[in-house]
């Protein structure tokens, strides 16, 4: 689409600051790409485009894994990405250029196991095979379930298995429980096959899941880009939040998901946005449990790895 003068110039209004890249929309627009997992508390990005400027085309680049998303912004291969707290505080404490500069959601998790199984409670996994992502955020918040039950892994059989995977492999037998990100516990309640054990939000950590992040040098050269994204990742948080059914309908379109399972998952899903400071010490209480079990070696830097300022300066505006 050709941009006209009146177009460009509210491109430059609507970024806050004529330094955001404004040669470049002139020129022939912003591609701006974006991270996002193929989970339904990752549906953010996919009402993006709801929202996006003038000027500005926001691309949405699908990753199967938290981890796959973290390093797709570090190696700037996407602008931004939605993934979990635990692929964060992993590359940051292996100082990698990773920051975080907004919240994307909480809850999104469960631990479920078959109907039929006789586990009814998170002590009935004890031997029994249990399909856990290694590096996710829900690895991170069963191991510490395990703990406050006075229980440690080597308690049950740990399978990886990847989140898509985990109703099917439920299914099939190949595991008698697994600790899974939404729709996949829906999918398993929808079918008759699984039931929820418990949703993990008991522990320190509370509900903490996904945020948004970006690269370092983003943040500290164009930081009105950063501003202008998480305005529109706002909106669209507050979007999904107030509109669950046009939610569902995004997810059935661009993700492939079905309606009886999403049904299931979106009341366990709470899209956010803002990094508020219960948000940030949940994180960081995070982080301990990480270092304790042993998942880094280091805490991150937590002075580089969280750039609140610009949650902080939207919250005192209007979405």
């Amino acid at each position: 689409m050709t941009l006209t003068r009146r177009s460009m110039l509210a491109a430059t209004l609507a970024s806050g600051a004529a330094g955001l890249a404004a040669p470049a929309v002139r020129a022939q627009g912003v591609t701006v790409k974006v991270g996002a997992l193929r989970l339904i508390h990752s549906i953010a990005p996919y009402m993006y485009e709801r929202f996006q400027p003038a000027g500005m085309k926001i691309e949405i680049v699908v990753f199967e894994s938290p981890t796959e998303s973290k390093n797709a912004v570090v190696t700037k291969s996407v602008d931004f990405g939605a993934f979990g707290i635990a692929a964060g505080i992993l590359g940051a404490a292996a100082r990698e250029p990773v920051v975080v500069v907004g919240s994307c959601c909480d809850r999104g998790m469960a631990v479920v196991a078959r109907k039929d199984g006789g586990i009814d409670k998170l002590a009935d996994l004890r031997g029994k095979k249990v399909g856990i992502w290694p590096g996710s955020t829900q690895e991170v918040f069963i191991l510490e379930r395990l703990r406050m039950e006075g229980m440690t892994i080597r308690d049950i059989q740990p399978i990886r298995v990847s989140f898509s995977e985990m109703p099917i492999a439920l299914a099939r037998g190949d595991v008698d429980a697994y600790v899974g990100a939404e729709p996949g516990p829906g999918v398993s309640v929808a079918s008759g096959i699984g039931k929820i054990v418990e949703y993990p939000y008991s522990t320190p950590m509370g509900s903490l899941n996904m945020i948004f992040a970006t690269h370092a040098e983003t943040v500290a050269q164009k930081p009105d880009l950063v501003r202008q994204m998480l305005r529109v990742h706002r909106k669209a948080s507050e979007f999904g939040m107030a509109n669950r059914e046009l939610t569902i309908e995004t997810a059935v379109a661009r993700l492939g998901m079905k309606r009886e399972a999403l049904e299931v998952s979106l009341p366990n899903v709470e899209l956010n946005w803002q990094m508020t400071p219960g948000m940030v010490q949940r994180s960081k209480t995070y982080a301990d449990h990480m270092l304790s079990l042993k998942q880094i070696r280091a805490m991150p830097d937590f002075g580089t790895f969280f750039a609140t300022q610009f949650s902080d300066e939207l919250a005192k505006t209007a979405a």
